[in-house]
């Protein structure tokens, strides 16, 4: 890292370097992120004042959540700032820690799908025991999992991504500051490292990926042995639901992170759209929004809320009629 002082800076070459195409990217890029917050905040919210949603899978969801507006945060912003400013260059620090807190929730994400993917598997398949394989100490437990494995192996992606020095323009031919695309610009040997990154990306993705592959698995195999046609289709309909999620963040993942970062290419622009942009703006309708509980804890609110507007609403009117006989007696 001795360069870093005389270029302390990054240019990020941005999603595309067309100008007629900088002020649409930028309304669809901001209409996204506004929704993915909305969603996703909405969703917390709505788990933290709504009793009935007070279960293992929808702690679990708040989770993801919360993890898709902090990944989707550190990337959108600076993205669209560059798109509607064209100021693209980032601070040496700015893009260490870009990269860091990406990887360290994405990186999260993987293992909380895991943990959602085995309560689903004990809820179908173990049913009897699921209140105690599935308690509120595992569920902190398997979080608490999450976010530790995230951390250490962010750290590890951060010191191998910046560990060697760097000359020339630093140029990132990226929207963001990611692994492959800096690694390009390295004066040092990047094999050990690369080497060292693609070995961790595999111990998380591909491990996680195991744990979801085998718990649905093990739920299809238990869904096919029940007799009614209406609890099949309704449980192949959430298998669904959770998989094709799983697909968009999983298949981009792999694509970007278990391949030598010397076989990148401009393909990894789209690559990294679905699992930056993309996937945390879906996975509130995916995994939530289509559920029954979470439309009849909506609609509870919902009325609560009108309830008390129209409370407020009375009052008021309480006070200003009251108001107005004292001012009729007075006169």
């Amino acid at each position: 890292m001795g360069g870093n002082h005389t270029q302390p800076k990054f240019i990020l070459l941005g999603i595309t370097d067309t100008p007629w195409a900088q002020a649409p990217l930028f309304g669809l890029f901001l209409l996204i992120y506004v929704v993915t917050l909305a969603g996703n905040i909405g969703l917390m919210v709505l788990v933290w004042v709504a009793p009935s949603l007070h279960t293992p899978m929808y702690f679990f969801l708040t989770h993801l959540s919360l993890a898709d507006v902090c990944y989707s945060t550190v990337i959108s912003p600076k993205m669209l700032t560059d798109l509607l400013f064209g100021n693209k260059t980032i601070s040496w620090a700015g893009c260490v820690t870009q990269f860091h807190l990406f990887a360290l929730f994405a990186t999260a994400e993987c293992h909380l799908l895991a943990a959602m993917a085995y309560d689903r598997h004990v809820a179908i398949c173990h049913p009897l025991s699921y209140v105690t394989a599935v308690s509120p100490r595992a569920c902190w437990h398997l979080v608490a999992w999450s976010y530790l494995m995230a951390s250490l192996s962010a750290l590890i992606y951060t010191a191998c991504t910046f560990g060697g020095s760097f000359c020339g323009p630093r140029r990132v031919d990226h929207f963001f500051c990611d692994a492959g695309p800096v690694l390009r610009l390295s004066c040092s040997d990047t094999r050990g490292r690369e080497v060292a990154i693609f070995a961790l990306a595999a111990a998380n993705g591909l491990g996680t990926a195991v744990v979801i592959l085998l718990s649905y698995s093990r739920i299809l195999h238990a869904v096919l042995a029940v007799c009614s046609a209406s609890s099949r289709a309704r449980a192949f309909h959430t298998c669904t639901s959770h998989l094709v999620s799983v697909s968009v963040f999983y298949g981009s993942l792999f694509f970007m992170y278990l391949q030598p970062a010397s076989r990148h290419g401009s393909q990894d622009k789209v690559a990294s759209v679905f699992y930056t942009v993309v996937s945390p703006v879906l996975n509130p309708f995916i995994y939530s929004l289509r559920n029954k509980e979470v439309k009849a804890a909506l609609g509870k609110c919902r009325r609560r809320i009108l309830n008390l507007c129209r409370q407020q609403r009375d009052a008021a009117r309480g006070v200003r009629e009251s108001q107005n006989g004292l001012g009729q007696k007075g006169s």
